[in-house]
């Protein structure tokens, strides 16, 4: 999933080290031919989605200018990055997560540390 210009998902803004996954499709049948009830595949312990926007990451303090005290302070944080990106299909712990509805759909709020793996699309 790509954001459009006209998405309703532009106005989100993902905090920290956090990811905004929408869940992949789950197949309704088993390997050997049994069908499941669409519960079923949300309850696993393990989920997989994709990621749709993902936050700045985690935030490192800048030192205080000491000699500066008298001007006015604009906030000096930078971010490490995270290593999800958008786009990509997460493999992660449902107990870690939030489940979250937006303007009727679905999503969860992932942090970093509960991603277990990673499959990103490369460009050759």
């Amino acid at each position: 999933m790509h954001l459009t210009k006209d998405n309703k998902l532009k106005k989100l803004i993902i905090v920290g080290d956090r990811v905004l996954v929408k869940l992949k499709k789950s197949q309704d049948k088993t390997s050997s031919g049994l069908y499941l009830p669409p519960g079923v595949q949300e309850k696993e312990k393990i989920q997989q989605g994709y990621i749709i926007k993902a936050g700045p990451g985690y935030p490192i303090p800048m030192p205080a200018e000491d000699d500066a005290l008298w001007k006015e302070q604009e906030e000096n944080v930078k971010y490490l990055p995270l290593q999800a990106k958008e786009g990509d299909l997460a493999i992660f712990l449902l107990n870690g997560a939030f489940e979250v509805v937006y303007e009727g759909e679905k999503y969860f709020i992932v942090p970093q540390s509960s991603i277990l793996m990673l499959e990103r699309e490369t460009k050759m």
